[in-house]
């Protein structure tokens, strides 16, 4: 059975439904707060197992009681959690989310224990990485470690996926060690200076990834407008679902965690993007981060029902 590694941050999420955002200086009372699991990393290892990839996860969490807490429910989630590190006097790292009646997000982290996932660390689970048939990374822990791990990766002919958010400059030589990067528009436009207002400048943009950085396979997320999907060179878009948005929390690491899944059961990548897509739809339409991630049977029927 194929199987994938995910490595990244962990976080708790303090969520806090409001009319609209803040503006400096005011106060609002939230319409709701939820304590919920979260965390980029965390968030696309659940999405996987529970649409039934076999995974594993490396990551930190603190010496605290959210923390072990965090690593029991991955365990109830079917997550191989032996490559999670506990951080002695770290706390766990935790994001704040304002989520207005738009569904649309802020978002502020707090690194926390991620901050501890050096180098060593990586190389402390060097077989977690070299032994998986898929490295899943994003970027809320250090990039340091993740060249680290992406190369280890790239030399046992491991396939390493980068979600590249949040948005932020990469040096060339983590890059030049990605197999396929899932971009949305801010995140793409960061890596290659093109602004993303169409479909051409979506292709524009693919081509720049692909030719810079020798980068095989580039799926651009388009929110509502699906995503642009280019292989060797050779784009076309593939649409996506409508639904009515209540939070896009984790939807982009819902697509991925699904997105993975897919390819590691060997269904072809226009296919796996449509599952990845197919989870995220029905994540948004649900409060939270993981508590959003929809089940396999939920996806299946989404897929479907839509032919």
């Amino acid at each position: 059975m194929a199987t994938l590694t995910v490595l990244g941050s962990i976080n708790v999420d303090h969520l806090l439904q409001v009319d609209h955002f803040p503006r400096p200086g005011q106060t609002l009372t939230a319409n709701q707060y939820d304590i919920v699991a979260g965390g980029k990393g965390a968030n696309q290892a659940v999405a996987a197992a529970r649409l039934g990839a076999t995974t594993t996860m490396v990551g930190c969490v603190g010496e605290d009681a959210i923390g072990a807490q965090m690593v029991a429910q991955f365990g109830a989630d079917g997550i191989d959690t032996a490559a999670i590190d506990t951080v002695p006097g770290q706390n766990t790292g935790l994001a704040m989310i304002y989520v207005d009646s738009q569904g649309e997000n802020n978002i502020g982290i707090w690194p926390g224990a991620n901050a501890a996932l050096s180098p060593e660390r990586v190389l402390a689970h060097h077989d977690r990485i070299t032994e998986a048939d898929l490295l899943l990374l994003q970027l809320e822990t250090p990039v340091e470690s993740l060249e680290q791990a992406a190369e280890l990766a790239r030399a046992s002919g491991t396939t390493v996926v980068l979600n590249p958010a949040p948005a932020r400059d990469l040096p060339d030589s983590l890059l030049r060690h990605v197999d396929i990067i899932t971009p949305n528009e801010t995140e793409a436009e960061q890596l290659t200076g093109i602004a993303i207002d169409s479909l051409d400048d979506a292709d524009r943009a693919a081509q720049a990834l692909h030719q810079r950085f020798g980068i095989k396979t580039v799926m651009i997320t388009l929110g509502k407008r699906g995503v642009w999907l280019s292989e060797a060179g050779e784009g076309r878009p593939i649409p996506g679902f409508v639904v009515d948005a209540v939070d896009t929390t984790a939807a982009g690491d819902t697509f991925n965690g699904g997105m993975v899944t897919a390819l590691l059961e060997g269904q072809p990548l226009a296919e796996a993007v449509r599952f990845g897509q197919a989870a995220a739809a029905l994540s948004v339409t649900r409060m939270g981060a993981q508590s959003s991630i929809p089940t396999r049977d939920e996806v299946l029927g989404l897929l479907a029902s839509q032919g």
